[in-house]
């Protein structure tokens, strides 16, 4: 896999509270979403596991990065190793699909078995409504 082919989406919650305050006691096990296939996705059963967030696109230049996180996946994920996937529309509309769409692409395409949530918005007001 190239270096650098691999976006991270970073979660940043805006809540207005300030940073001493109990809610940097929170972490991504406390947040339930919605899978690609419109099932419920609890983080809470991730609990132990090495767990990389990934911002996917099917119509960006590093596409192709599928493939090598399928790679990665594959090799790590009988150690405890989980790849999430979150398909966003954000970066110059490079996933412009339904969720069915992003899903029978990356199958048939990449072989993708990772979790896949549903297609989100990681920027602005959208984005605290996706949570």
């Amino acid at each position: 896999m190239k270096k650098g082919a691999i976006f991270l989406l970073m979660i940043s919650f805006q809540t207005g509270i300030s940073q001493n305050s109990d809610i940097m006691k929170n972490t991504i096990y406390q947040f339930t979403v919605n899978d690609i296939e419109g099932n419920k996705f609890d983080f809470q059963e991730l609990k132990g596991k090495k767990i990389m967030v990934v911002n996917t696109a099917s119509k960006c230049g590093l596409t192709p990065q599928y493939k090598g996180l399928q790679e990665l996946y594959d090799k790590y994920k009988d150690s405890g190793f989980v790849i999430v996937g979150f398909p966003a529309n954000n970066f110059l509309w490079q996933e412009p699909g339904s969720d069915e769409k992003i899903l029978s692409f990356c199958e048939k395409n990449y072989g993708v078995t990772f979790p896949m949530m549903s297609k989100i918005s990681v920027n602005g007001k959208q984005y605290a409504s996706n949570l």
